[in-house]
């Protein structure tokens, strides 16, 4: 959530913000009109306790006609005091909603418009031409049955659609890209961690996944949990309710989880394959930094997922997203989208979002510093999510026999294989 003092001290930059959003601008007026009953209402609230405390008072020294009056304003008081503490505590549920339902504010360098309106920031790599090598290339399902990795036939059968299994190098592939990723995070300082994969509703809404995003979230009725849609949400409330020192900042964590997403609005879209599915593996870098470290924390997660896809060799481009394709909780968002030979585009692979304060002040997550004490900034970003970057690897290395290079980084971690050949049949 955004601070409420900036809220009334600049409500024309938040409205600015709602409007390259594409979201409610009347919302700001009316958290504006909760904000000023609930302040006021509770200086009404205090004017009247500090009244019936003075009257307890005079009751005591007083006798005859003059208590019998005190008695009577003492009885109204207490009818006054109660409606009071009612208005209050109404005004401040109203206030809390509404502020729950703002969105964090926009950087002002983000470029305004929806999910076709992006920058380009700048662009790694070269398209191979399949032309010139003397044959036309196989999309990665094909290829992933040919490699005998990829099984989404038996993967509807168990679990139904965007379901899939991987399978032999498949699944081997899988565990060499999440050991490389972690391996890589943990070379730039990030802790390693193992997240849980279902969390309370405080969890989930206090990252701001219960608002705009929550279609996509898969929730357990009986147990009132919810499967995350990223390891985000338990590494931003890993410290919720804390107090941190300012001198254990930055603190970097490089969670590894299952991921699950209904997908909702998704029909048609990516129907072939493993692009687009409901549950997933991924690496995710979460940074917590001082408010004024975040826009350097946000470019070095940048650079660190640049390092990531280059390491991968794969051709890459860098997109600063436009304001409504956000998502609530971020200021400012880049994606690295790698080049889909078979799509003749380029897709998301990875992400990176700096929340400022907005996740912090959710989940009461501060930092104390020269005995001050002030909400911090979240930060986060995709590292390697398995599906999306196998599809990327499978399409970019194949070779003209079906087989696929196993890029230098992945080689290690695979037993040394520098090829993926085709299983016999």
């Amino acid at each position: 959530m955004i601070d409420l003092r900036l809220l009334r001290e600049d409500p024309d930059r938040v409205r600015a913000s709602q409007r390259a959003r594409g979201e409610d601008v009347a919302l700001v007026d009316s958290l504006l009109s909760a904000d000023e009953r609930r302040r006021s209402s509770g200086v009404r609230f205090d004017e009247l306790r500090n009244e019936q405390k003075g009257l307890g008072k005079l009751i005591g020294k007083a006798s005859g006609d003059e208590k019998a009056e005190l008695l009577k304003r003492a009885s109204q008081l207490a009818t006054d005091v109660k409606a009071a503490d009612a208005e209050r505590d109404a005004a401040d549920a109203e206030t809390q909603e509404l502020l729950q339902r703002l969105g964090n504010l926009v950087h002002p360098d983000v470029p305004v418009g929806g999910e076709e309106d992006f920058v380009t920031l700048e662009t790694h790599g070269t398209h191979r031409d399949f032309a010139a090598e003397g044959f036309e290339p196989r999309d990665h399902l094909e290829l992933g049955q040919l490699l005998g990795a990829i099984d989404v036939e038996r993967g509807a059968k168990v679990s139904g659609s965007r379901f899939y299994f991987l399978t032999g190098v498949g699944a081997l592939l899988e565990l060499a890209l999440v050991n490389a990723a972690i391996a890589q995070a943990t070379a730039a300082g990030f802790t390693p961690m193992l997240t849980p994969a279902l969390v309370r509703p405080q969890s989930m809404a206090g990252t701001g996944f219960l608002g705009q995003a929550a279609q996509d979230v898969y929730h357990l009725d009986k147990d009132d949990l919810y499967l995350v849609g990223t390891s985000e949400v338990p590494l931003a409330a890993y410290h919720m309710d804390e107090i941190i020192d300012a001198d254990r900042l930055p603190l970097r964590y490089a969670g590894f989880s299952p991921c699950f997403r209904r997908e909702a609005g998704s029909h048609g879209k990516d129907t072939r394959g493993i692009f687009r599915v409901h549950q997933f593996d991924k690496v995710e870098m979460f940074s917590y930094v001082l408010p004024e470290d975040s826009q350097a924390e946000h470019q070095r997660l940048l650079e660190w997922e640049k390092q990531w896809l280059t390491s991968l060799e794969l051709p890459f481009r860098v997109i600063d997203v436009a304001s409504a394709d956000l998502g609530s909780s971020a200021s400012r968002k880049y994606d690295c989208e790698a080049w889909i030979p078979t799509q003749g585009k380029y897709r998301e692979l990875t992400s990176t979002s700096d929340c400022t304060e907005f996740q912090s002040r959710r989940l009461s997550i501060r930092v104390r510093e020269d005995k001050k004490v002030r909400p911090l900034a979240t930060l986060n970003g995709t590292l390697c999510a398995v599906p999306r970057t196998i599809v990327a690897i499978l399409e970019n290395h194949q070779q003209a026999d079906g087989s696929v290079r196993v890029p230098e980084v992945l080689r290690p971690y695979l037993g040394g294989r520098e090829v993926l050949e085709p299983v016999a049949k």
